[in-house]
């Protein structure tokens, strides 16, 4: 493919994402990711199917109100029935009263799923093609044809498949989608027939029919299947954001722009919404109540993160020794983590990130270094705890000054179900500017009932404390086969409004643990103000 050629992004995260286990747009969602997706730069967003569930109908009618600048919007249906005329066909009437600029068309190319599936003849599908795609042309419709299961077709009978699309470019289909529908085709596979399908349209003197691919990751190669379509000539890619939908899902688009801008060339976006990938994917996540993977290509956090002491020292003198792109082009960033496998340049970069000056070479950076191995073999780690990362360097760099000491702390737990009652206390015993305080307080569990006892310790001196909130806290068990004796690591992610900050503890008692995270979460707040 040239590399001039125009490729255009088609989104199906409204409908194909819709289907994955898992993912539930209201229609509220539909409508804000539609926007995004508009803002971002698709070209062509699916809306639904209007002939499958009253959601998706009421989507279109709230659709025609919002002012797309870029994209167009498709509704999604099949051809008319089998033995029925295209004009008296409910599902296609729907279609039009969609009221959407694009239909896209699923139609049978596979020999196999028209005899086995729509139970009806080769040519009575072939006119089912025919005919649909012309009605919707006629009624002034942009038609994008979907041929499903396109590659296992052709792999059964390529004659009757290639026929398909001869028939659906001379109806007047925009774009003809080839779809490996069960997502099982090699990207070997995917290149030879669609320089089959191509070459075939070029014989029947539709040398100026555009092709597009629409790939599943059932082998986890939907992103290559698509790519290699590309290569050999398809003009749009389908998929979905983050690689929604059903079964392991369809070809993720977040990956798929990144390589084809970054990789191949091919200009999908201009520079400034390439570097909005990220945002966009951490939006659709978000809006689908789905956490992110650290593991994305491209956008996910661990993207280009770096732990092993020879890797982080050759990032500090050179990035691109272990980054293949320039992290920032794609909205994300260099991360250098610190831990068991980490060196001295971690320690300093690490620091360097949080503002803390620390030479590579420097007695500190090594004591900080042991010290965090010898906890990290206690069961810490500081990869996801940045504050208590902080808070230890401070305290090699004799940085730190104590807030608070802890003289003592009493949790109790008392539960009565004959009378339905139940209760969590905490008592504390600080010592504050030399003042000796004592608090009692209750919660909802053990470790609130101490969050609220050591507020409540602590707000009378510093009033900033008001303003934080525990917003997550995670238990992890790290040996496991110790059973209830085992070790428990504590991660409490903690705001202020303005920011976030993770912690850390680690014990064999789940409120010691706990105690040491909130207690570093404090020191954090403290600190920093």
């Amino acid at each position: 493919m040239s590399k001039s050629s125009t490729v255009t992004l088609y989104d199906t995260t409204l409908r194909d994402g819709a289907q994955g286990e898992g993912i539930h747009f209201s229609l509220a969602d539909k409508l804000r990711i539609a926007q995004r997706l508009d803002a971002f730069g698709m070209t062509y967003i699916e809306g639904g199917w209007p002939g499958s569930n009253e959601k998706d109908i009421e989507f279109f009618r709230e659709a025609k109100k919002l002012k797309f600048k870029h994209a167009r919007l498709a509704a999604f249906g099949s051809t008319r029935r089998a033995d029925t005329k295209v004009e008296e066909d409910k599902q296609v009437a729907l279609l039009l009263e969609a009221g959407t600029p694009v239909v896209t068309l699923v139609c049978k190319t596979s020999m196999l799923h028209v005899t086995e599936i729509l139970r009806t003849t080769p040519q009575e599908n072939h006119a089912m093609i025919l005919d649909t795609i012309r009605y919707l042309v006629k009624m002034g419709r942009e038609v994008i044809f979907d041929g499903e299961h396109t590659f296992d077709g052709h792999k059964l009978d390529a004659e009757y498949t290639e026929r398909c699309y001869t028939l659906a470019a001379e109806a007047g289909a925009s774009y003809l989608v080839m779809c490996d529908t069960n997502g099982g085709t090699m990207p070997s596979e995917i290149f030879r027939i669609t320089n089959a399908i191509s070459r075939r349209l070029s014989l029947a003197g539709l040398k100026d029919a555009k092709l597009g691919i629409h790939t599943h990751d059932d082998c986890g190669l939907g992103v290559a299947n698509a790519l290699a379509g590309i290569e050999a000539g398809a003009l749009q890619i389908q998929g979905t954001v983050n690689g929604y939908g059903e079964r392991t899902g369809n070809c993720n688009l977040v990956t798929s722009i990144a390589n084809l801008q970054l990789k191949l060339g091919v200009r999908v976006l201009p520079d400034d919404k390439l570097a909005e990938l990220r945002d966009l994917s951490l939006f659709v996540d978000e809006v689908a109540n789905q956490r992110p993977s650290g593991r994305a290509p491209f956008v996910g956090a661990s993207a280009f993160a770096h732990k092993g002491g020879i890797h982080v020292n050759a990032v500090n003198k050179l990035a691109a020794s272990y980054e293949h792109i320039a992290p920032e082009l794609v909205g994300n960033s260099q991360r250098v983590l610190v831990g068991e496998l980490a060196g001295r340049a971690n320690i300093m970069l690490k620091a360097r990130t949080l503002g803390l000056k620390l030479e590579e070479k420097s007695p500190e950076a090594l004591k900080v270094l042991d010290h965090i191995k010898h906890l990290e073999n206690e069961g810490y780690e500081f990869e996801a705890a940045d504050a208590s990362f902080e808070l230890l360097v401070r305290k090699s760099l004799d940085q730190y000054k104590p807030f608070f000491e802890l003289v003592e702390y009493h949790v109790s737990i008392r539960k009565n179900p004959a009378h339905n009652f139940d209760s969590c206390e905490a008592t504390i015993k600080l010592t504050v500017n030399g003042e000796k305080v004592y608090t009692v307080a209750e919660g909802d569990g053990p470790v609130n009932a101490l969050d609220a006892a050591l507020r409540s310790a602590l707000i009378r001196f510093y009033p900033k404390l008001a303003d934080m909130k525990l917003v997550d806290y995670k238990v992890r068990i790290i040996d496991s086969k110790s059973g209830t004796a085992a070790k428990t690591r504590v991660f409490i992610e903690s705001s202020d409004g303005d920011s976030t900050w993770a912690t850390v503890g680690v014990s064999y008692d789940i409120i010691e643990a706990s105690w040491l995270a909130l207690r570093d979460s404090v020191d954090y707040l403290l600190s920093r103000k």
